[in-house]
């Protein structure tokens, strides 16, 4: 069997990772000598190492998140918005996603909180937990619809296996009767079996007022806040922070002007 016959059944069996190993080893086979294991094994690894990342691509795909691009490796800690390194990167790992646990994170506006949470949630991307990422008026908009057009157990049942929720800003609103049943729901059938991110202008503390309901504030804050970690951030803005080094953008309406000027009359 000559090597584009084994290069078409790859294809055709669609080992993408085994076909570009193999490409390279054609390659380096004329150079030097392989043994037929060492060829086996770096193509396994290869295909492993391809159907990986085309799982953690869908996984990320499918978490929604707000910021994709927010990464663990790019979180500047130099800033003065009193962020742990320490604690952190010890979050990074992972392990509180295993231990069923909830991060809680607040902060002004404008410190970087929904970025903290897209940066844990592409993270267990990465690490094979699937992530779902709602911003709290959207969370409770769908709900909200999905008991309107029948649809509320699908979306309930997608919610409870997350292995990561994310919900994204926190109050200042205060929460209706319906969307505190909902909510209570949602925790309820994921505390002790599910990991849970929330970010929010207001301290935990005032969490209670934005529930409006003493019993039910009790009972959902009680399985979010137990076995949580709490990074309060403060601070002046990151956007105004780095605003001051960048260069400025310039406005839609300046881009609208300057192309009238560059058409012809």
């Amino acid at each position: 069997m000559d090597t584009t016959s084994v290069q078409n059944i790859l294809r055709t069996l669609k080992l993408d990772g085994m076909d570009a190993a193999f490409e390279k080893l054609l390659v380096q086979s004329a150079s030097r000598s392989i043994d037929p294991v060492e060829w086996i094994n770096i193509m396994a690894m290869s295909e492993d190492q391809n159907r990986r990342e085309r799982r953690f691509q869908s996984r990320l795909l499918s978490a929604k998140l707000r910021d994709t691009e927010a990464k663990i490796a790019n979180i500047d800690y130099t800033t003065a918005r009193q962020l742990d390194q320490v604690k952190f990167q010890d979050l990074a790992q992972c392990n509180w996603i295993k231990d069923n646990s909830s991060v809680l994170i607040t902060g002004p506006c404008g410190v970087g909180k929904s970025y903290l949470a897209c940066a844990l949630g592409h993270e267990a991307c990465r690490q094979e937990n699937s992530v779902l990422y709602f911003r709290m008026p959207r969370f409770f908009n769908e709900l909200e619809a999905a008991r309107k057009d029948d649809t509320f157990e699908r979306l309930f049942k997608k919610i409870g296996r997350a292995d990561v929720l994310i919900l994204d800003d926190w109050g200042p609103d205060f929460m209706t009767a319906a969307q505190r049943r909902d909510l209570m729901e949602v925790v309820d059938a994921r505390y002790d079996n599910k990991a849970t991110i929330i970010t929010s202008q207001l301290p935990v503390e005032k969490w209670y007022d934005i529930v409006a309901d003493p019993t039910f504030a009790d009972a959902i804050l009680d399985r979010l806040v137990h076995r949580s970690h709490r990074i309060a951030l403060d601070g002046p803005s990151m956007r105004k922070v780095s605003g001051a080094t960048a260069p400025r953008k310039p406005s839609f309406a300046r881009i609208l002007q300057e192309q009238r000027q560059a058409s012809p009359a």
